[in-house]
């Protein structure tokens, strides 16, 4: 059986291969409701199916993009991508993801294997410095949006959110509750990350405590982002001689390893010990008890990326600063806190 070709559906429909192309490809010129029906109905009745390699290949860009996440076993990235793909797919484009597990080598590795596939852009959710990173996106002059986080190596358009502000909410909340000092669950960097979300989140706990007038020193802990490392060094931290009653995490997925080893030491939360974390995971609904968080407009982030990607028009100018779209965080309060 011979290939149904564009010119098959233009012969049926009335109409030219052109308009047939501005049919599927949703431009780049208008087509009147009429004659797009037309063409709709000669693809359907024809079963064509256009040759996605060969417009790429003409094109030379692909209807993919490109996602690069640190781990996408965490919930907040797998949440993050699963907006990303459907903020893609309404602009008619798939998703590649890659994790780069926190390592700088297979980030600059999936940055190479994307672009050289000839991605319509790439939104990158960066494991760190990335020196790298800028390194390579410079050198293919690629289409790059950051989300979550903003190296101060790569001076690209960035969509963020207000993790300072955000973490401050959480901390004010806590020590709103009366409690002599909140401590913080941070990340593992010794040396703090410029652009990076959880060094945010520390700084944004670090001007609550000191607006309250409580001291930081020897209140800060370093912890993995991800539960189960996290539960270990919960464990050491509850059980100790100087247990805190109040407990800031720098991302929910921290809090759940702190709420099972509260749970274990058979510490009551939040009677005897009050949890926050951050990102407002859907998981956060479900823990015992349910988790005060800090949330933010994921679907609305991943939109923004995903239309900063694709459209020149809408790129942001100006200055670093300028070329920041920041989304507000919100308080969502639930029983990890002690409110009823």
């Amino acid at each position: 059986m011979a290939k149904v070709t564009r010119d098959d559906v233009a012969r049926l429909a009335g109409t030219s291969t052109a308009v047939v192309s501005y049919v599927i490809n949703n431009g780049p010129r208008p087509v009147a409701p009429a004659t797009r029906e037309r063409v709709l109905a000669a693809i359907k009745e024809l079963g064509y199916r256009p040759d996605r390699v060969a417009q790429a290949m003409a094109s030379r860009r692909t209807d993919l993009i490109g996602l690069i996440v640190p781990d996408a076993r965490q919930p907040f990235f797998a949440e993050m991508a699963h907006a990303v793909e459907q903020a893609a797919a309404e602009r008619g484009k798939m998703v590649l993801v890659g994790n780069s597990d926190y390592l700088d080598e297979r980030e600059v590795h999936y940055l190479r294997a994307f672009l050289g596939m000839r991605v319509s852009g790439l939104i990158l959710i960066s494991q760190g410095p990335s020196e790298n990173a800028a390194a390579e996106i410079e050198a293919w002059d690629a289409r790059v949006v950051l989300l979550h986080e903003r190296p101060e190596a790569i001076d690209d358009v960035a969509v963020v959110l207000d993790d300072v502000g955000g973490a401050q909410l959480a901390v004010r909340h806590l020590l709103e509750h009366g409690h002599d000092y909140v401590a913080c669950l941070g990340g593992t960097e010794i040396t703090p990350t410029v652009g990076d979300p959880v060094t945010d989140h520390v700084e944004g706990w670090r001007r609550a405590m000191h607006e309250a007038g409580r001291p930081t020193d020897g209140r800060l802990f370093q912890a993995p982002y991800n539960r189960y490392d996290a539960y270990k060094v919960a464990l050491d931290l509850l059980a100790g001689p100087d247990r805190p009653p109040a407990i800031f995490c720098a991302t929910d997925d921290q809090a759940f390893g702190v709420l099972r080893a509260a749970r274990e030491l058979r510490i009551d939360v939040p009677e005897e010990l009050a949890v926050a974390g951050f990102d407002d995971v859907k998981e956060a609904h479900l823990t015992d008890p349910p988790l005060t968080t800090v949330g933010s407009d994921r679907p609305a982030m991943a939109r923004a990326a995903v239309d900063l990607v694709l459209d020149d028009g809408v790129r942001l100018a100006g200055s670093r600063r300028e070329r920041v779209k920041q989304f507000p965080s919100a308080l969502v309060v639930r029983h990890s806190c002690g409110c009823a």
